[in-house]
């Protein structure tokens, strides 16, 4: 199996653990907080339950659309974290639109924005340097 396709499967895993953080006791606070960080709601899960589905087709149809997949989600993660460290709201949440610019602590946008810069960045790069044949 090539490896975009493994990778892919490899991004169906973490998406479908992302979805599942808010159901899994003790890694919520008392404050509904995952890690004391990520406040998930039910349109994030959904949206990370789509995203995982979507890589678990592009893995199992082909090379060619798991690069695909990889190429869109990355850059759609890899946005979503970058706009979130500048401005401390995403965009694929609606957060820029319905919050605006944040003024929250620089250390505290890296830790919430991390796992969409770090998942979208890894997604980028692997599409554009093993996506080659």
């Amino acid at each position: 199996m090539m490896a975009l396709r493994i990778i892919s499967f490899g991004f169906f895993v973490v998406l479908l653990a992302a979805a599942a953080l808010n159901y899994i006791p003790g890694l919520t606070d008392d404050d509904g907080l995952a890690f004391g960080v990520f406040a998930l709601d039910i349109f994030d899960d959904s949206l990370h339950v789509v995203s995982a589905l979507w890589a678990l087709a592009a893995g199992m149809i082909s090379h060619r659309a798991a690069r695909t997949f990889l190429l869109l989600f990355g850059a759609l993660y890899l946005g979503d974290g970058l706009l979130g460290l500048a401005t401390g709201s995403g965009y694929l949440d609606f957060g820029i639109f319905n919050y605006g610019v944040l003024d929250l602590p620089f250390g505290f946008k890296i830790l919430a924005n991390l796992p969409h810069i770090g998942l979208g960045g890894i997604a980028v790069l692997s599409a554009m340097f093993l996506g080659r044949r």
